[in-house]
């Protein structure tokens, strides 16, 4: 059986798709070339279904979330906080698995920031 080899792309419907490149650029840090490409670096990557009903990506027309790892939350969550983004909550800590932050890009979509364990 031929098999994915891991995850190609995530494209985000945007009212101004320049302003929100911006956004994950400035404020993620995300530095993706001209064309989108994003030389990540390389670790593990969950692919999980959630029940349809769950609250857990935030607004209930959001049907899918986007998780960046990332390698310390409280710095990155603190960044965030210090340009303004709309960081929800505190963190929270899945044993054997790390920690969890979230934010809402400027366009409303709710993202997860993992720092694995």
């Amino acid at each position: 059986m031929e098999r994915v080899l891991g995850i190609g792309g995530y494209f985000l419907r945007a009212a101004d798709p320049a302003a929100l490149t911006a956004w994950y650029r400035d404020c993620l840090g995300l530095d993706a070339d001209e064309h989108g490409l994003w030389q990540q670096e390389s670790g593990p990557t969950v692919f999980a279904a959630f029940e349809a009903g769950t609250d857990y990506f935030g607004s209930p027309g959001q049907r899918t979330m986007l998780n960046f790892r990332v390698r310390d939350l409280d710095a990155m969550l603190a960044q965030l906080r210090a340009a303004g983004a709309q960081v929800a909550g505190e963190p929270q800590e899945m044993d054997g698995v790390g920690r969890f932050g979230w934010v809402t890009d400027p366009e409303g979509t709710r993202i997860e920031l993992w720092q694995p364990a």
